[in-house]
Formats: structure tokens, C-alpha cells, sequence
């Protein structure tokens, strides 16, 4: 199983995330994460979608969403060539005992603490999945009461693989 991460551009308008989404799961592939908004045109959308699947299955889903009528421009965003962030909210449990070491553990990952309760942290962290798995691992120490993530966005580098629409 191959993991891509496509982007698609899209006119803004109703139901095109779920005609979009839809494609892959009447296909049977599972999407690993999408995310969506407009773009600087808000007459378009950007959706990055990360989904598996063999080689020639994530092709020929490629060239199916490229055919919907909303559908403007899609591409696949390769890990070299490309930039992908993902935002975590992380409420942790932390009593005034333990607020020091978790206060370690978000400082050593440039992480924020955006919400301190009587006995719990809101945590902030945006970065690659692998930074935030390995922020999430180092914290299995502590409850985590509730986890948020965003999913992938990403652009490519340059100004090569703009799509002016």
C-alpha cells in the first residue's frame, strides 16, 4: 500500500467536499486525512487529501476526481518537491505537579499552551505528522483527555506548480 497526498483545486461551492470525498469511498479507498478551504480566490477551494492504495488504484482515482465538473486542477504533492504542516490540539491532564515537565516537553517542540485549566493543558503544535506523532509519544506518560488534528495541508515549493485559474 502507497500513500499519496493529492491537492485539488475546486470552484467553492456546496457539496463539492462530499462529491469529492464521495469518489474515494465508492471506490472503497480510504481517505487518511482531508482538509479543506478557500484559497486567496475565494471563488475556489483547496482540498488536500492523503489516502493509500495500490499505485494504479490512487491513478485511476486521480483521474476520476479530475473529471468532476467543479474540479479545476488536481495534483499529487510529493514529499520532496512540496511542503505539508499539520496543526494538533492536545488537552492533557496536569495538575500543578506535573505542569513543569509537560511545560519541558512543549518547550523542547516550539509547542504552545494556549488554555491552562485547574488540572489541564490546552497544547498547540503545528508541524509534519512525524513531529507530532513524536510529541504525542513523549507525552503517553500523561492522560491525554482529547486529541485534534487537522490532517495535512501542504503546497508545493516554488512558484512552478502554481495553477492560475
Amino acid at each position: 500500500m502507497n500513500k499519496r497526498v493529492f491537492q485539488i483545486l475546486a470552484d467553492n461551492t456546496t457539496g463539492v467536499l462530499s462529491r469529492v470525498s464521495g469518489l474515494f469511498s465508492r471506490r472503497g479507498y480510504n481517505i487518511e486525512s482531508i482538509t479543506a478551504g478557500i484559497t486567496a480566490d475565494s471563488r475556489y477551494s483547496r482540498i488536500t487529501i492523503v489516502a493509500s492504495g495500490d499505485d494504479e488504484a490512487l491513478e485511476q482515482i486521480e483521474k476520476q476526481v479530475a473529471k468532476l465538473v467543479d474540479v479545476r486542477s488536481v495534483k499529487e504533492l510529493d514529499a520532496e518537491g512540496s511542503v505539508y504542516r499539520e496543526l494538533a490540539l492536545v488537552k492533557v491532564k496536569a495538575d500543578a505537579n506535573v505542569r513543569g515537565d509537560v511545560k519541558s516537553i512543549v518547550d523542547f517542540y516550539k509547542a504552545k499552551i494556549i488554555d491552562v485549566g485547574y488540572d489541564s493543558l490546552i497544547i498547540e503544535l503545528t508541524g509534519n505528522s512525524a513531529k507530532i506523532d513524536s510529541f504525542l509519544d513523549l507525552l503517553r506518560d500523561y492522560e491525554i483527555l482529547e486529541l485534534a488534528r487537522t490532517g495535512i495541508a501542504g503546497l508545493c515549493r516554488g512558484s512552478e506548480g502554481v495553477v492560475y485559474l
